[in-house]
């Protein structure tokens, strides 16, 4: 009973928006699914626009849009890989106006970068500010991207790469600079910090990133059941991990294998994966949370999480030519598409929820940059294995 009194009070006190987006969702996605061509330059014109509208008018991404509050100032951790996605939409669409978006992302955080060579967690008004981990893997992603692709960037990317090497245990956890942000513990999802290394390494092969990111991805699979589950992969809870986080474990690891192809490294990836195609639902979701054996918490479901799964499908249909990955991608692709709107409210319009239903637990009431940023990615990857395939 008091959980429903404090449904129906918080239900009362929404504002008008977030009360007719939360009604929407409830009533279900639309039957019709308007197709990569229309999305896909409709997510770019959302994450355009989050990187006007951000309160702190510094060249970063808001964080979201939250229907609570409006926009939120800039995010580093997820501005920097939002840099490739931005430079590799520039060319999908022949939008020129994206790379110099991508370039004004990456000189703020070349601007912000701290004097070890970490980045901050958070918000770039969140407190405290000290150098994170996961941050730091996530921008450098940016920095690689923004280095190959426009040069002038090669300093900061070394001294972020070189930092995550330094500040490395020897079992290849990272322990020493965790983000204040999430729940105290070892993080198996920091498989995609080292797949910044990855990245790193192919700029500059010599300074022994990707062995560093190798030894932390090894690290992670030390604990892996064998059905795939990884016990420490969640921001909060662990017990009942984020879908989303799952996918940042599983792309890890699949870089570390695309880095170096090791049969331990693919068969652990496949693993996940195919623990992750007994949880999909015939339309393409996921739940936002598993638990162990692959079984839904939660019935809600994180599309951030969808789209980064969906990714990883793709990867291994094309090393393994598995169909049944490429199948339930495109399902997931089509799902997510339907969530996105094309016609009302500018700050809505291209956007993509943190969870579906909108008033799920992640991202609730909000529409978060690295949702859309995700999807892109998968839309794009979709999108260039078909045409593949047609020739």
């Amino acid at each position: 009973m008091k959980v429903i009194l404090r449904r129906a009070r918080e239900w009362m006190s929404l504002p008008n928006i977030a009360r007719a987006e939360s009604r929407r969702d409830r009533e279900g996605l639309p039957t019709h699914d308007p197709g990569t061509a229309a999305v896909l330059p409709a997510l770019f014109d959302w994450l355009s626009r989050a990187q006007d509208c951000s309160p702190s008018a510094d060249g970063g991404v808001a964080r979201s849009y939250d229907l609570l509050r409006g926009w939120e100032t800039s995010y580093p951790e997820t501005t920097g890989y939002i840099v490739p996605t931005f430079i590799a939409g520039a060319a999908w669409l022949g939008r020129d106006e994206l790379r110099e978006r991508a370039r004004r992302m990456t000189d703020w955080l070349v601007s912000i970068q701290l004097p070890g060579g970490g980045f901050q967690g958070g918000r770039i008004d969140s407190k405290p500010v000290v150098p994170v981990t996961f941050n730091t893997g996530q921008i450098l992603l940016g920095l690689v991207a923004a280095e190959t692709s426009f040069g002038g960037y090669g300093a900061p990317m070394r001294k972020a790469a070189d930092w995550l090497v330094e500040t490395q245990d020897a079992d290849g956890c990272w322990r020493r600079h965790p983000t204040p942000f999430a729940a105290a513990g070892e993080k198996e999802y920091e498989t995609h910090v080292a797949w910044g290394l990855f990245e790193a390494a192919r700029v500059e092969p010599a300074r022994g990133y990707g062995e560093a990111g190798l030894r932390n991805v090894y690290w992670a699979l030390s604990s892996q059941a064998k059905d795939g589950w990884l016990p420490k992969c969640c921001l909060d809870d662990p017990s009942r991990p984020l879908t989303h986080t799952i996918g940042y474990a599983l792309r890890g690891v699949l870089e570390a294998h695309r880095y170096r192809p090791e049969d331990r490294l693919l068969d652990a990836a496949r693993r996940i994966a195919e623990g992750l195609m007994r949880s999909v639902t015939p339309d393409g979701a996921l739940p936002g949370r598993l638990l162990p054996g692959w079984k839904s918490a939660v019935p809600w479901v994180c599309l951030t999480g969808v789209a980064q799964v969906a990714i990883c499908w793709m990867l291994l249909f094309e090393l393994l030519g598995d169909r049944r990955y490429f199948d339930a991608a495109t399902r997931a692709n089509a799902y997510l598409r339907r969530t996105v709107h094309l016609d009302g409210p500018a700050d809505l319009r291209g956007g993509v929820k943190g969870s579906f239903p909108i008033d799920g637990d992640y991202g609730r009431y909000q529409l978060l940059n690295w949702a859309p940023k995700f999807l892109a990615d998968s839309l794009m990857l979709e999108h260039d294995l078909r045409r593949q395939a047609g020739a």
